[in-house]
């Protein structure tokens, strides 16, 4: 069960066909470690507030403040918080499983925010177990959608150890094209030695995925800098070096050979280096792109 302090995001029933369950859903991200700045008037050293204004009018109550849709130039479509909470949508308090698919067939872009998804009860837990043990067998995740926060999410429910979990994925439109980003790449085909070079550094550099070897270290260098306020100490910026960028592919074959040796490839890659070559010319533009 979720712990005490723990409040559910959502609560409503998950479905497969004609299983219904309830679920709770709760936040599966820690963001309470990050620090958060306030804006401060910098001479009195006190908080900045905002009020809520409207022109020609003042300030106003918050129960005056209604949603409104834009139509046109300064004419909105406002809505009144009952009006919004009549539309009827089933995704309001339903998970409805409608496909399933293979994990892998879900582009990572689509992936948005994870969510831990729980029995309501002990009459629900059987159902439960059901579903996340069917849909560990055929290794799928069940698509669906759900109203959360005035916005309808497209979600993947997957098993996740001895539970499910629910992530939060985007709409295809909501992604931008890859191919307005990714036209002026190189089109020559890359040196085959250098490639292999590469492969040999990643499979050296390859092992199994652990998060906790990884820290934030801008939010500990901020905790840090913080303290170091506090005790008085001058803050003095580090003088930055310039970094080396290399001109053509023969930086890029150096410095795969010197990163394979380093790797405890060393052998491999003396044995491996080749009469040196005149670089083709069209491939110059990437090479400076991958020193850089």
């Amino acid at each position: 069960m979720p712990k005490k302090s723990a409040r559910a995001y959502w609560k409503g029933f998950l479905r497969l066909s004609l299983v219904s369950i309830g679920v709770e859903v709760y936040n599966a991200v820690e963001s309470k470690s990050e620090i958060s700045f306030r804006q401060i008037h910098k001479p009195s050293g006190r908080r900045i507030n905002y009020e809520k204004v409207v022109q020609g009018i003042g300030k106003i109550d918050n129960a005056d403040i209604v949603k409104g849709y834009e139509v046109d130039t300064d004419t909105y479509v406002t809505l009144e918080p009952e009006e919004i909470d009549a539309l009827k949508l089933e995704s309001k308090k339903t998970i409805d499983l409608v496909q399933f698919v293979d994990a892998d067939d879900i582009d990572y872009r689509y992936f948005e925010r994870p969510y831990f998804v729980v029995p309501q009860d002990e009459m629900s837990g059987e159902g439960y177990v059901v579903i996340r043990d069917a849909l560990r067998k055929t290794n799928k995740v069940g698509l669906a959608q759900v109203t959360i926060s005035g916005r309808e999410w497209l979600v993947a429910i997957a098993p996740l150890e001895d539970g499910l979990v629910m992530e939060m994925l985007r709409y295809a439109d909501e992604l931008r094209q890859p191919e307005d980003y990714f036209d002026e790449i190189p089109t020559a085909k890359p040196d085959k030695e250098m490639v292999d070079l590469a492969v040999q550094l990643i499979t050296k550099k390859s092992s199994a995925f652990a998060a906790d070897k990884y820290e934030d270290h801008y939010q500990t260098a901020l905790k840090q800098l913080v303290q170091d306020k506090v005790k008085g100490r001058k803050i003095i910026a580090p003088h930055e070096e310039t970094r080396p960028k290399g001109t053509n592919v023969v930086d890029l074959m150096a410095a795969l050979k010197k990163s394979v040796g380093e790797a405890g490839g060393g052998k491999k890659a003396a044995a491996a280096e080749p009469a040196a070559k005149a670089p083709a010319k069209k491939a110059a533009p990437k090479s400076k792109k991958k020193a850089s």
